[in-house]
């Protein structure tokens, strides 16, 4: 049975893959936030559908039971659908936001393979964030990492360096740089103290990450009054506990001794990367 259910092939322009799980590597759901949101601004169509049905545990992640508009019962099942938009003159975007896989991995990152191949998609980038010791009240930092050895050169990124423990990231980068499928890791830094549902000011730094490195417009501005209500909450419930607060004091006092960012910023970091795509315009799928 076809694990990708196509809906249509359409016809992009030098695509760029942005991918992101609920999970492991989604904290904050700043990741998967940030793909959903630019499936949004760019009115993003569905063009395919990974089958859930051999991925997923049902009784670990269970349907759910919905009324649609019409009245009628439905069962929504875990989805890892694709999305494709126009994006800028250089690429479109193909979106995929899902739900990280309980089963079969190698069999989840071919589909997302084939996925790669019959769109065209030129480079690959993977969104996360992961909780550190870092303060609520300063930037949130963005660190970058790429296998590929002249992406890395050219956009300042480091090469990767953890051993551990993996999730379906793991193994997808490792299915595409067995496939020399370009791809580049952004990855967000939160505040380990603070829990609950999405964290406005990680999605924003990721998609301000995302402007400056591929071009695209992530209207992250429009995410300003989000992010001041967070940080005025957080800072509400940090200030109740002493403790806490001479806590956040000390993070603050280090993350203003460190680098914001170990990736380029502004012009030169989106020239270079544009050149990298020109010298290496080859279609893929061949």
């Amino acid at each position: 049975m076809a694990e990708v259910l196509w809906e249509r092939r359409p016809e992009l322009n030098r695509p760029i893959l942005l991918l992101a799980f609920e999970g492991w590597f989604d904290a904050g759901e700043c990741a998967t936030s940030s793909v959903r949101w630019l499936t949004q601004q760019h009115a993003a169509e569905p063009i395919a559908d990974i089958d859930p049905e051999e991925f997923f545990d049902f009784q670990e992640n269970r349907p759910e039971v919905r009324f649609d508009s019409n009245g009628a019962r439905v069962i929504r099942w875990p989805e890892n659908k694709v999305f494709a938009a126009p994006s800028s003159p250089e690429h479109d975007l193909v979106m995929l936001a899902g739900v990280e896989p309980r089963l079969k991995w190698r069999t989840f990152t071919d589909s997302v393979l084939e996925v790669i191949k019959e769109t065209s998609t030129e480079l690959v980038v993977t969104l996360g964030a992961m909780v550190g010791s870092v303060p609520h009240t300063r930037p949130a930092t963005v660190k970058g990492s790429a296998t590929n050895t002249e992406l890395a050169a050219q956009l300042g990124l480091d090469r990767p360096s953890y051993q551990g423990p993996t999730g379906i990231m793991g193994a997808l980068h490792d299915t595409l740089d067995k496939n020399d499928v370009p791809v580049l890791s952004l990855r967000v830094a939160v505040p380990h103290y603070v829990s609950g549902p999405t964290n406005p000011k990680g999605q924003q730094a990721l998609l301000r990450k995302l402007e400056q490195v591929i071009g695209v417009d992530a209207s992250s501005d429009d995410l300003d009054a989000a992010v001041l209500e967070w940080e005025e909450r957080v800072s509400g419930a940090v200030g109740a506990d002493e403790e806490v607060l001479e806590y956040v004091q000390r993070l603050e006092e280090e993350a203003d001794r460190e680098a914001e960012t170990n990736i380029p910023s502004g012009d030169d970091l989106a020239a270079e990367f544009q050149r990298f795509l020109r010298r290496n315009g080859d279609d893929i799928a061949d």
